[in-house]
């Protein structure tokens, strides 16, 4: 006589399996990073709040890896890096993942498509995968947007952010400025101008909407507004910031007033803070 849990037994064991697919707990240590990931910056508070998250009660998702082609013995992370870091953050030894057997060329497209969905990618790290993407695929933007479902336009308009100089693509890779200020600025014709208007922007807060109609006198040749600035700060002080900012790799701004004057330093991320004090050989106590 068949007994209730055999029962269950058979009906579960009725349940189709997932094509090249495989489940099971993998040492970290085994996992290696995913060489095509398209993000690069993570949250540092987030990612600490799901290291305190994942002590607590474990991981709840699965990473999804695959076997390596070069070593089958180590694994190659397809999804979850944040997972994954706040796995070993956390001091735990394995981790469950979900084995796929994938090709080299759907890596990217499966990292880029997660981050998506989860709308962690930075305007910049996007378009740095769409652009990835077409290289490997070889194929056109309209067929791209099949594969990712994503609209061609949107793709094209996100491509075009690789075209801005790169200190304007440090402040939109930081989210200091929107990718709709962004698009506006492309609109410019001389790259210093570009630079410009991003200063504007971030200083005196231009929406979107003012921002396009600085394009329009600019392209004019109307440089009033763009120069009004710094017209009270004599060339030297200019020249110093500039100097300063080519040693820092990044932008210097400086003001004067009639007893005193502000030097102020911009910097995308923590990581980014840190590169620059280590240039000015100031320690971060934090990181010792």
């Amino acid at each position: 006589m068949e007994t209730a849990d055999e029962a269950d037994l058979e009906e579960y064991s009725g349940v189709e399996s997932i094509p090249d697919t495989e489940f099971g707990e993998i040492d970290v240590d085994l996992i290696d990073a995913n060489p095509r990931q398209p993000r690069t910056v993570f949250d540092e508070d987030l990612l600490a709040e799901l290291v305190h998250s994942i002590r607590e009660i474990g991981v709840l998702q699965p990473v999804v890896v695959r076997q390596k082609p070069s070593d089958r013995s180590r694994f190659e992370l397809i999804m979850g890096e944040r997972r994954l870091r706040a796995t070993k953050d956390a001091g735990l030894s394995t981790i469950p993942a979900i084995i796929r057997y994938v090709e080299d060329t759907d890596l990217l497209r499966d990292a880029l498509l997660e981050n998506l969905h989860r709308a962690e990618l930075n305007p910049l790290e996007e378009a740095a995968a769409y652009g990835q993407l077409l290289e490997d695929f070889g194929c056109t933007q309209e067929e791209l947007s099949e594969r990712i479902g994503r609209s061609r336009p949107q793709i094209s308009n996100t491509l075009r952010l690789l075209r801005l100089p790169p200190l304007v693509q440090r402040r939109v890779a930081a989210g200091v400025i929107s990718a709709g200020h962004a698009r506006a600025i492309l609109g410019l014709r001389d790259p210093e101008h570009m630079e410009v208007l991003a200063q504007r922007i971030v200083a005196e807060g231009l929406s979107v909407r003012a921002s396009e109609e600085a394009v329009v006198l600019l392209n004019r040749g109307d440089s009033i507004n763009v120069s009004r600035a710094t017209t009270k700060v004599a060339p030297e002080f200019l020249a110093v910031a500039e100097r300063l900012g080519d040693r820092l790799e990044t932008k210097v701004n400086i003001s004067v007033g009639k007893r005193k004057g502000k030097l102020s330093v911009e910097f995308a991320n923590q990581e980014d803070l840190d590169r620059i004090l280590g240039l000015l050989g100031i320690p971060n106590e934090d990181a010792l």
